[in-house]
């Protein structure tokens, strides 16, 4: 087998530098993930988007922090700045069950392999950066550094914990997608390193001083760290004005006072236009792990998604234990029919395809071309969700388009079958269309088994959870059977359940699986529930409260409490033979 080209990806070594010809580095990533180029790994992403503006771009994954540092030395200084990411995951919910044990394995390293990053993998490359270098930028991207960029719960240490700014030493975050603003920040620092410049760039945050504040009377000031610390209605507050911020179209600037210093949170940049979400994910990709990993093992995150294909970003669910809206955000970007079809295409000429793709499909699958039709009425909106607690009357939820997509993708040469293997949200179309589209989607993208997310059974967990009531499962496992049986088909239906979340006790796991033994379900997507940071659910379980109602939520804290909720979602609802029946299983 012929040695491939390793000029085909961002370098890696000093040797595949030199091999380019370069003799300084404009950009050096360092990401707690393997480096696989693929738009669905962020750092592949923008240093894809780096490059087309024509800086040099290396990349340096999943660096060891343990020995001499070398990984941190080996490129040296770059002429901008260091960006640094966790990877595609919060570094301790990668690392970390609900239960709190340590995984034993990690699905972005090859071979599955784990230990190959820290915990709280941001603060500490950072803190190695600035010792190295402390005159060279470092800016902080990805979801870990996006979800931690203000006061947040920590679950994995129980504590309130500052912005990640000010444990790290960064001087900049670039939270959400960082399309827009990654090469903003580095056109800003093309002539040396200017503060004043940076702080004027959208979706950026960075600490200031209090002159710079209270030169800016427009700026929404929150509660300080310290008082979140000790006192719970203090943070719950923070969080709703947050949230309530993240969802405007048009976002005000924040300030949340952190000692003698702010952490200064600038709105987001508009959401991408078709045009430009479609050159991202038109850029020369190799969809392929960097040859560096040859005989290492398979990559799982990459095995189960090199060959889907994403339609969008963004999701206007507004669950509250997601942190998609949070990070991505709530209106939804969509990429044009040919871009979708020229990444098809792609597909078909690789290796080892045999006429599958994976999943078609995005956040929530069936969002794709969704917005508001009035966009006077988004912008004064505030909602965190346009379906919940009622579908919002200004919203298109027409799926015609996505329909039409499907067909189109359907007629490729070379494509056997596209399934989607993301969830789709059926309180989007059940009980108020014609069927068509449920009925294309089992006819022609179903494996065998349809994945939704009902969450839970119990009417005062799902408004916690800002999901539909159940009724609305009754619906869709109807339609779906009508579907199945006018077809001929022996389809299943995948829920998803959650245990364990706020506001949910044994009484509620019991009712839960009285629910679903009656519907005969072999549960299988089943999770207990973990805080994660910038989320409705994780500011209730460390408060034990409901911000923005002021009302208490009962709260399962204790390992032992989590252990014998999710024990409910084997066969039996009596804890005692369900911990039987887990034995028995393992």
């Amino acid at each position: 087998m012929a040695t491939p080209d390793t000029k085909r990806w961002l370098p890696t070594s000093v040797k595949e530098v030199r091999e380019r010809g370069w003799d300084e580095l404009d950009v050096i990533l360092f990401t707690g993930d393997a480096y696989v180029d693929h738009p669905s790994f962020g750092t592949a992403v923008i240093g894809r988007i780096l490059e087309a503006e024509g800086y040099r771009v290396a990349v340096v994954p999943q660096p060891n922090w343990r020995d001499d540092l070398r990984d941190f030395r080996k490129l040296g200084r770059p002429r901008l700045f260091f960006g640094v990411s966790a990877g595609n995951m919060d570094s301790m919910v990668n690392h970390y069950t609900a239960n709190l044990r340590l995984r034993s394995d990690d699905a972005y390293t090859p071979g599955g392999k784990a230990g190959f990053r820290p915990d709280y993998a941001c603060t500490v490359y950072t803190r190695i950066l600035k010792e190295l270098y402390p005159d060279t930028p470092v800016i902080l991207g990805g979801i870990e550094a996006s979800l931690r960029r203000l006061t947040h719960y920590d679950y994995w240490s129980d504590t309130v914990k500052p912005s990640i700014l000010a444990e790290s030493g960064a001087d900049l975050i670039s939270y959400g997608m960082g399309d827009k603003t990654v090469p903003m920040i580095a056109k800003a620092l093309h002539n040396g390193f200017n503060m004043n410049l940076l702080r004027q760039l959208p979706q950026v945050a960075f600490l200031a001083d209090r002159k710079y504040v209270e030169e800016r009377p427009d700026t929404l000031v929150f509660h300080p760290y310290e008082k979140c610390v000790t006192d719970p209605q203090a943070f719950g507050k923070n969080f709703v004005r947050m949230e309530t911020e993240s969802n405007r179209l048009e976002a005000r600037r924040i300030a949340e006072p952190h000692g003698d210093r702010f952490v200064v949170v600038n709105p987001p940049a508009p959401p991408l236009t078709e045009a430009e979400l479609d050159r991202t994910y038109d850029l020369p990709f190799t969809r392929l792990p960097h040859p560096r990993y040859a005989g290492k093992g398979d990559i799982p995150a990459y095995e189960m998604i090199k060959f889907s294909v994403n339609l969008h970003r963004g999701c206007f669910g507004g669950c509250s234990f997601c942190t998609i809206s949070a990070h991505q955000g709530k209106f939804v970007s969509s990429r044009s029919p040919q871009s979708v079809l020229r990444e098809v295409e792609t597909l078909t000429r690789m290796d080892g395809f045999k006429g599958y793709l994976s999943d078609l499909g995005g956040p929530s699958a069936n969002m794709y071309g969704m917005r508001g039709r009035n966009t006077e009425l988004c912008r004064r909106c505030v909602r965190p969700s346009c379906i919940w607690p009622n579908l919002c009357g200004n919203l298109n939820r027409d799926h015609g388009p996505l329909q039409e997509l499907y067909r189109q993708v359907r007629a490729v040469k070379g494509i056997k079958k596209a399934f989607i293997g993301s969830g789709i949200r059926y309180d989007l179309f059940i009980g108020d269309e014609d069927g068509t589209y449920l009925e294309e989607v089992v006819r022609h993208h179903v494996s065998g088994r349809l994945k939704v997310a009902p969450e839970h059974t119990c009417p005062h967990v799902l408004k916690l959870m800002r999901k539909p009531p159940f009724d609305l499962f009754y619906k869709l496992d109807e339609a779906f059977r009508d579907v199945c049986a006018r077809h001929d088909l022996r389809y299943q239906l995948i829920p998803y359940f959650i245990s364990s979340h706020p506001g949910c006790d044994e009484n509620d796991m019991k009712h839960l699986a009285i629910i679903t033994r009656r519907l005969h379900m072999h549960l299988e997507q089943v999770q207990d529930f973990t805080p994660t940071p910038m989320t409705l659910s994780s500011v209730m379980f460390a408060t034990g409260r409901n911000p923005y109602t002021g009302e208490k939520v009962f709260v399962a804290r204790r390992q032992e409490d989590k252990r014998k909720q999710k024990q409910y979602f084997f066969t039996s609802t009596r804890p005692g033979v369900a911990r039987k029946h887990a034995k028995n299983r393992r």
